[in-house]
């Protein structure tokens, strides 16, 4: 596994997490989240992972028109910077655990495809495929994303034209995403995200990652990150092993102990570990060419 000579960084902007509150820097509105987008792109990033959330509430949202706002305010400041938009909302499920077929408040689960709407109207460069089902956490809160959800999703997008990227919460997931490969519903090169640390998936160990890694399919291209303290230090651990990195605020809140980061010092520290590391920073020509994607129109 030789290091990554060019590192694609990819910027999480703001995610679906609680996060809210807890930094006045996570980005809520289109106006907000499309801002941020260029702020990351502007210090390194390559592509820009988006959520949108309710404008009022800050909660997680996946209204079609919300990502329509920000992708074209993106656009309209003519921005270099690969759009990849979470097509993973619509999983989540909370259950009564005294009554288990009733579900609770905070729910909010569809069919494969009623996760799609944005990708079918929008057709950006990439969107995520979640590869499995998770215990989401402490409580009752699952991630549901059965193998015919699964199944139905990506033969969809292999029909849109946009490039999957396939979340990988553990390794399961990549069992399964390697099948669908198989099956003919993945097209080459596959793009993989190995999310490490999210309660109860795969722990953010180096040895549970390099194992992930070498159970990729040949020729894939892959990236990985950690939550919270351990984003920087995967930076690292992504590029030693071969990989490419995320950052951003829907991971990790902080630059250092105490102190709230911006989306953009954070890709601007992943770009400093990238150098420190003897690598070069790839751009977004360079990273749509190594992911199988349109040129820029």
């Amino acid at each position: 596994m030789p290091m990554n000579d060019s590192v694609i960084i990819t910027c999480a902007l703001t995610g679906a997490g609680d996060t809210v509150g807890r930094s006045p820097h996570v980005p809520v509105t289109p106006e907000q989240i499309a801002r941020s987008a260029v702020e990351a792109a502007e210090a390194g990033a390559a592509v820009v992972h988006i959520h949108v959330r309710d404008p009022e509430t800050g909660a997680p949202a996946r209204d079609p028109r919300l990502y329509r706002e920000v992708v074209e305010r993106v656009k309209e400041t003519g921005t270099d910077v690969v759009i990849n938009l979470t097509a993973g909302m619509g999983g989540d499920l909370v259950i009564d655990p005294e009554h288990p077929l009733t579900h609770l408040p905070g729910t909010d689960l569809v069919s494969g495809l009623d996760r799609l709407p944005h990708v079918e109207e929008l057709l950006p460069d990439i969107c995520t495929l979640d590869c499995g089902s998770l215990n989401f956490g402490d409580g009752s809160n699952l991630y549901v994303s059965t193998p015919d959800m699964l199944r139905t999703g990506a033969r969809r997008i292999q029909e849109l034209g946009v490039r999957p990227e396939l979340e990988i919460f553990d390794t399961g997931q990549l069992w399964f995403a390697k099948q669908l490969l198989a099956e003919g519903l993945l097209d080459d090169p596959t793009v993989f995200q190995l999310c490490m640390g999210i309660p109860w998936g795969a722990p953010a160990d180096p040895g549970v990652l390099q194992a992930m890694v070498g159970m990729l399919p040949e020729g894939a291209q892959w990236a990985s990150f950690a939550l919270g303290r351990m984003q920087m230090p995967w930076v690292a651990q992504s590029i030693l092993l071969g990989g490419n990195v995320r950052v951003g605020l829907e991971d990790n809140l902080y630059l250092s102990r105490g102190v709230k980061a911006t989306n953009g010092q954070l890709v601007e520290r992943a770009v400093q570990i990238t150098e420190l590391l003897g690598a070069k920073v790839a751009t977004p020509d360079e990273a749509r060419q190594r992911l199988g994607l349109k040129p820029r129109g």
